[in-house]
């Protein structure tokens, strides 16, 4: 074998771990767990996930005790996640290499958001699980989980500062604007205005962030509609991943429900980063999107009663 299959073997195995490790983390399930389970050392397990190389027989208990397929652990076909503790721990292996990140996650994209949103986040989420939904212990110890992977992927984006590419919707802003940050249908009419300057808030945090236009970092914000489902792209090199979620933070978020996909496949990269184009050459961006976007607040706020009606 020469020196570039080597190379090329590990880092397939240093995938497959990665994987590992969000499939588990998603499961629920400890190291100790997977041990027990499959008759092999705590350790053990830890290496597979650092990329160590795995024997198929421990491969096919993995992912059957995963609940995942094969396929999927190997990177042979496109990952598909039914957990958002997994999802959120795969893209934060994906941006922790990554170089440019091109994101359409309205209303908010995690990584661009104001330190107040992340402190506001997990009584945001946890209000999302209905009281009487079943296995809502567990739905809520995930929370827990995603919470604290939400802060590693800031973390490591603050300390290596990978290019951004965000599109904001103008329509999910008014949504958001109208509704405030809320995880559940009715919320007492005092808390609602809070929830509602919250949100002004986070607005007015992305229009200084446009207007400062800070190195690395683009905004558009697109007046039409978007897709309702959000992507990224991840960049390093050559190398493209793409990932498509239903998952959603901030305003009705979505931490429980759905099947998010993840694919390095180059057709499905190439029709994704068409509709980017198409989206970014329609956007608006710098002063003319700082403006929109004031004029969306003066409006909402308008309806709202705390400006007075424009006469006609």
């Amino acid at each position: 074998m020469s020196y570039s299959d080597e190379v090329r073997v590990s880092v397939q195995y240093q995938e497959i771990g990665k994987r590992l490790r969000a499939f588990r983390l998603g499961s629920g399930l400890s190291a100790d767990d997977i041990a027990k389970r499959l008759g092999i050392s705590r350790t053990a397990v830890y290496r597979f996930e650092k990329g160590e190389v795995v024997k198929i027989e421990t491969l096919t208990g993995l992912a059957e005790l995963l609940n995942v397929s094969l396929a999927t652990l190997l990177g042979a076909e496109s990952e598909y996640i039914s957990s958002a503790v997994t999802y959120f721990e795969r893209l934060r292996q994906l941006e922790a290499e990554a170089t440019q990140i091109i994101v359409l996650a309205s209303p908010i994209s995690l990584l661009l958001a104001s330190d107040e949103f992340q402190e506001a986040l997990e009584t945001l989420l946890k209000e999302s699980v209905p009281e009487g939904t079943s296995h809502r212990d567990r739905a809520l110890a995930d929370i827990d989980r995603i919470i604290e992977i939400l802060r590693e992927r800031r973390e490591n984006y603050a300390l290596r500062r990978p290019a951004v590419v965000n599109l904001l919707s103008a329509h999910d802003i008014v949504r958001l604007l109208r509704s405030g940050f809320v995880g559940q249908p009715f919320i007492p009419p005092e808390d609602l205005d809070l929830r509602r300057e919250r949100a002004r808030h986070e607005v007015e945090h992305f229009i200084n962030l446009i207007e400062s236009e800070p190195i690395g970092i683009q905004v558009g914000l697109v007046i039409g509609t978007l897709p309702h489902t959000s992507f990224q792209i991840f960049r390093n090199g050559d190398r493209k991943t793409l990932s498509i979620s239903p998952f959603r933070l901030g305003e009705q978020p979505n931490i429980r429900l759905g099947v998010a996909m993840i694919t390095n496949t180059d057709e499905a990269i190439s029709l994704h980063e068409r509709i980017i184009e198409q989206m970014w050459s329609e956007a608006l961006k710098g002063r003319e999107a700082a403006d929109y976007l004031r004029g969306l607040i003066e409006a909402i706020d308008r309806e709202n009663g705390r400006l007075p009606a424009k006469q006609a």
